[in-house]
């Protein structure tokens, strides 16, 4: 027997460095994450400070800024991380580009020294959480619609409207809020506590239960003019902020997808149908064999997006041909393991549902399978199907 990566011979694109993370942030899981996931996921709660300040620790949060006490590390290494935080839970890979790809990404892209300054090095410790406030009851794959105002009162801003699904959103320290104003969309950053913002946690979640996703409310939120990002003009700023988010997703979801390959390989060995191994039949080694196949072809094209990244020659359109192939392929492979591990396959004592109904959710946010469908069609045509 051999890995399933092994068919693709992955390590050989890898650096030494980059191996070495990849062990470290695997160690960090199998230590702190995955003997608790289960129960957290079951419960609905997730200890997030307690992770983050773990998490901080080896690096990981903001792990590809460089300054302000983040790595520098290269894009390989990132997505190496994901990959082993999503083979844990996606709720885990969630907090990570949430706090390091959105609000840490925003922040240090877009925002002024002493933003910079006064945030980012207590968030790469992890001391600090921060989510991005984008995403509006009525206006996910439409972020031009949002109704979330921002109006000058004196030197002032004061805030009006209400974002949804803010991952990290009721722990958080900061907010960065996204708004319309009358130059156009621009970003803020709000402290929690600050009078008239609040958060409230989403219930009854199927998904990334072993997450933190909230409702903020913001009534009439002031905020001095140094709140604003300076850097970001217009919905180019948060949609750059997106696509840092979504690379991360090209790799964490091919670590669900191996997990659920590794955990049904396992099974077959050991389970017993008719007499043999479950893993001896012909539609077994099948489903096997095509799933090996699909995860390493989604890790060769992360593997590639992450050098074009590195070089600097990354396209958005190459990232949703990424996020659109891995998430679909890993989707696929854990319904598939599912089938093999029969009855089993819908209980926690086995990782495969929960990652199945996770990825559920990696579908739809960063973007819709669609809209990565609908990204790739204007690529190719020279025709916008939606505006």
């Amino acid at each position: 027997m051999i890995a399933p990566t092994a068919l693709f011979a992955l390590d050989t694109l890898l650096t030494d460095e980059e191996r070495e993370i990849r062990q470290t942030v695997r160690r960090v899981c199998d230590k702190e994450i995955r003997p608790h996931v289960t129960g957290w996921f079951e419960s609905g709660e997730l200890p997030a400070r307690e992770l983050a300040r773990a998490l901080g620790g080896i690096g990981v949060l903001g792990m590809h800024l460089d300054g302000y006490g983040c790595a520098g590390l290269g894009a390989v290494a990132y997505g190496l991380a994901c990959l082993e935080l999503e083979a844990a839970d996606s709720g885990l890979r969630s907090l990570v580009s949430v706090q390091g790809s959105l609000a840490m990404y925003a922040i240090w892209k877009y925002g002024s020294e002493e933003q910079k300054q006064e945030w980012l090095p207590a968030m790469a410790a992890g001391e600090r959480i921060g989510c991005f406030g984008l995403t509006e009851p009525d206006f996910g794959s439409d972020p031009g619609g949002m109704r979330t105002t921002a109006r000058r009162d004196g030197s002032d801003w004061v805030l009006d409207g209400t974002k949804m699904w803010i991952t990290n959103g009721s722990v958080s320290d900061v907010a960065v809020v996204w708004a319309r104003t009358d130059e156009g969309v621009r970003g803020f950053l709000v402290p929690a506590g600050t009078p008239g913002f609040s958060a409230h946690d989403v219930k009854h979640k199927v998904s990334l239960r072993a997450s933190v996703t909230s409702e903020l409310v913001l009534d009439g939120v002031r905020l001095p003019a140094d709140a604003m990002l300076p850097g970001a003009r217009g919905l180019s700023g948060p949609l750059g902020c997106l696509n840092e988010a979504r690379f991360g997703i090209v790799f964490g979801a091919m670590g669900a997808a191996l997990d659920c390959l590794e955990t049904a390989i396992a099974y077959a060995a050991e389970r017993q149908v008719f007499a043999r191994p479950l893993s001896s039949y012909q539609l077994t080694q099948e489903k096997l064999a095509d799933m090996a196949l699909e995860l390493g072809k989604g890790l060769l094209l992360a593997v590639h997006l992450g050098r074009l990244k590195e070089a600097g020659t990354l396209t958005p359109e190459q990232v949703s041909a990424g996020k659109l192939n891995n998430v679909r392929e890993a989707l696929d492979i854990a319904r598939t393991c599912r089938t093999l591990l029969g009855a089993s396959g819908i209980t926690l004592e086995y990782p495969v549902i929960r990652h199945a109904v996770n990825l559920e959710s990696v579908l739809t946010y960063e973007g819709t399978s669609e809209i990565h469908t609908l990204v790739l069609g204007r690529a190719l045509t020279g025709v916008a199907a939606f505006h």
